[in-house]
């Protein structure tokens, strides 16, 4: 029997931005290739002149992969060196019995004319094309191979572009190699691999990769000394999560993916200092399977501390406790310390942050060390824009988001456009008196001169809320507040439909409770979303007077394949209480415009008076169907949404289904890394009069 003793290294290869290659097990020891026969040195060695100069090839100079360094491999460094020759020899007695056994592949390894033309040119400076092609790969194997072999292959990366003979044996060579070692990723030890060309056309060839894999080895034995020191429930516990038993096939993503739960399971109960160790495996060839070892270091059982900041000049620590999650006192656990770290990420505040367990002076207790750099708290905004039937519209803004710490906002903004005219103060607090609660105040100075109506208006509002944002994406978020204002509106009144500018002084209570279950705040792909909004407001106005706005909202997307979304959209709205004419043109109901009917202008849609300017209503129905299609163009971040629309406004409290005003289009999306831009152009398929033929939205984020 011949043993070899070999430790592992773990590294990660990361692909592209997003996708994580695992790691791979590769021997030392790489098996011997057949030798050729007679028949393949006649073929290989005919019409090469040795006298002959070399001739600089296309792609000399390139620096080809280093497979034998590549950090997606796990490297095994031998122990004992008379332990190697024993395995070498061993390692050949086996190879010998698997190629034996396999005697159909063992033909295609043979290279003999009649089922493989292993070839030289004449002209073995002259260029042809290649595909590639497997023999004898073994079913069953990890959809990482060919990741792995698309990622590493010399000959994928060249593939398309010509090359002449010594270039093709040259990345056949350095492939064959690299394959062997992702076979033994998979348990396969005793795998060969030989390459060859054959001939496809006069122009063409096919590089074929011969393999003869071998048996899968499996493990003998599976050991982790020193787990019993975090006590005998916990130790079964872990043992359990790390799930590597005896008979299970070597793999080096299998003892990657065990380690790392191993380490979760310590880490989540209260073993804030533990550690794996290198995993340590033991290859017998001659039985065809392997002892792995990893020794595990757990360390003390601990309980939360304190938190400790060094700089408290955004917040103080006792800010933060609030913030957690978790109390003084508690069970250890990591997944409440990243959560913490996401949420102070999540405030705006911050540049980078470190949290990191320390000791404490308790011995049952671990304290928490943050450590961060505060981000520039001060911005200077502006927008520029035009929108069809609302014209030009430039705004800017600056804002403090910690002018009043911890976390207080302060925010002035100004808008100058065609149909408005304001200026605003806002106040906005995040984490108020409790984690994810904000704390909203405003005071804003408001002209707007639109078709539906114009109103001069004073308002003052607060609110609390329980919102989503990016980072936490919430089912279930509410707010509720109070809004006072003075508005001077003007509206048509009387038999004769004149106009006149009237005072309104409204109180009201918005109310808003959503509940998401959607798989994505931005774009949404699959689930539902409802939402109910209502207000209870108060109107003096020739003698004061009550009414209720209330609005819901509902919303659907199903996935038809990878890369079609279809989404449905349904809004109610109603007032109840009071007249038409006796509510505010401000506080009526509109419908029209990109997020609501698309094709028509902006709350243009519904009753209109004798200049045929919208009226506003007390009852309003919308519906929306649109299917988001991605295409192949800009790397699969283009798509094209053709879509339908449909909805009217009344004037009764009822909503009806009559006279419906219906909008088409075709929208562009551009998928970005912080959401869909979206261009959508729509036209009204039965226009009132005045209505334009076309009208464009741009906006970011879905329309809903």
């Amino acid at each position: 029997m011949g043993l070899t003793a070999y430790r592992c290294c773990f590294w990660i290869l990361s692909l592209f931005s997003s996708m994580v290659v695992g790691s791979s097990l590769t021997n030392a020891q790489t098996p011997a290739a057949p030798t050729l026969s007679e028949n393949d040195d006649a073929i290989i060695g005919q019409s090469l002149d040795p006298d002959q100069p070399l001739t600089e090839l296309p792609d000399f100079g390139v620096d080809w992969p280093d497979l034998d360094g590549s950090p997606d491999e796990i490297i095994f460094e031998n122990d004992q060196t008379e332990a190697a020759e024993r395995e070498d020899t061993a390692r050949d007695n086996q190879m010998t019995d698997s190629i034996v056994e396999a005697d159909a592949d063992q033909d295609a390894l043979s290279g003999g004319a009649d089922s493989l033309n292993r070839l030289q040119p004449e002209d073995a400076l002259a260029e042809t094309k290649y595909e590639i092609a497997f023999v004898g790969l073994p079913e069953g194997l990890s959809p990482a191979f060919d990741i792995r072999f698309r990622t590493l292959s010399t000959l994928k990366q060249f593939i398309g572009s010509e090359a002449n003979f010594g270039q093709l044996k040259r990345r056949a060579d350095s492939d064959g190699e690299m394959v062997e070692n992702l076979l033994r990723i998979e348990g396969y030890y005793d795998a060969v691999v030989v390459t060859s060309l054959e001939s496809v056309d006069k122009n063409d060839v096919t590089v074929v990769i011969n393999i003869v894999p071998g048996p899968q080895y499996q493990l003998s034995a599976v050991a982790l000394p020193g787990l019993e020191q975090a006590g005998e429930q916990d130790s079964v516990r872990f043992r359990e999560s790390f799930a590597l038993e005896s008979g299970q096939i070597i793999s080096s993503d299998a003892i990657i993916e065990a380690s790392d739960r191993l380490d979760e399971a310590m880490a989540e109960n209260g073993y804030a200092f533990a550690e794996t160790g290198e995993p340590e495996l033991e290859i017998d060839h001659a039985e065809r399977d392997g002892d792995l070892e990893i020794i595990v270091t757990p360390g003390a059982r601990y309980n939360f501390g304190s938190i400790i900041m060094a700089d408290s000049d955004l917040f103080a620590a006792d800010h933060v406790q609030m913030i957690a999650r978790f109390d003084p006192g508690e069970l250890y656990n990591e997944s409440d310390v990243e959560d913490l770290r996401r949420a102070l990420i999540g405030t705006g505040l911050i540049s980078t942050i470190t949290v990191e367990p320390v000791e404490s002076q308790d011995p049952e207790r671990v304290d928490l060390a943050v450590d961060l750099t505060p981000a520039p708290l001060r911005t200077i905004s502006g927008q520029l824009g035009y929108g069809t039937g609302e014209g030009a519209r430039a705004e800017v803004s600056w804002e403090h988001r910690n002018f009043f710490p911890p976390e207080g906002l302060l925010r002035l903004t100004g808008v100058v456009a065609t149909e408005e005219q304001s200026g605003s103060i806002a106040f906005r607090r995040n984490n108020y008196r409790r984690r994810d609660n904000i704390l909203n105040g405003r005071v804003a100075l408001s002209n707007v001169d639109r078709d539906a109506f114009s109103a001069r208006t004073f308002s003052v509002a607060a609110n609390i809320e329980r919102q989503s944002n990016l980072i936490y994406q919430k089912r279930w978020s509410w707010s509720v507040g109070v809004e006072l204002l003075a508005s001077q509106e003007q509206d048509v009144v009387g038999p004769l439909s004149t106009t006149s500018r009237e005072t309104f002084f409204i109180g009201a209570i918005p109310g808003l409770v959503t509940y998401d279950a959607s798989d994505d705040l931005l774009d949404p792909t699959s689930g539902f979303r409802l939402s109910a909004r209502i207000a209870p407001e108060a109107s003096l106005q020739d003698g004061s007077f009550f009414y209720i706005r209330s609005q819901l909202d509902g919303s659907a997307y199903l996935p038809v394949s990878d890369k079609i979304v279809l989404a449905g959209r349904t809004r109610i709205g109603s007032i109840v209480g009071a007249g038409n004419n006796r509510i505010a043109p401000s506080r009526r109901l509109y419908s029209g415009g990109g997020g609501s009917v698309r094709g028509y202008g902006f709350q243009n849609i519904g009753p209109r008076d004798v200049n045929n300017d919208p009226t506003g209503g007390r009852s309003l129905v919308e519906f929306s169907l649109e299917a988001r299609i991605r295409t192949g163009f800009l790397g699969g971040n283009l798509g094209i949404v053709p879509f339908l629309d449909a909805g009217n406004v009344y004037t009764s409290s009822t909503p009806e289904l009559s006279g419906l005003r219906y909008g088409a289009g075709l929208g562009l999306r551009y998928y970005s890394d912080f959401g869909p831009i979206r261009i959508d152009v729509g036209t009204p398929i039965n226009p009132q009069p005045g209505d334009s033929p076309i009208a464009v939205y741009v906006s970011l984020g879905q329309a809903f």
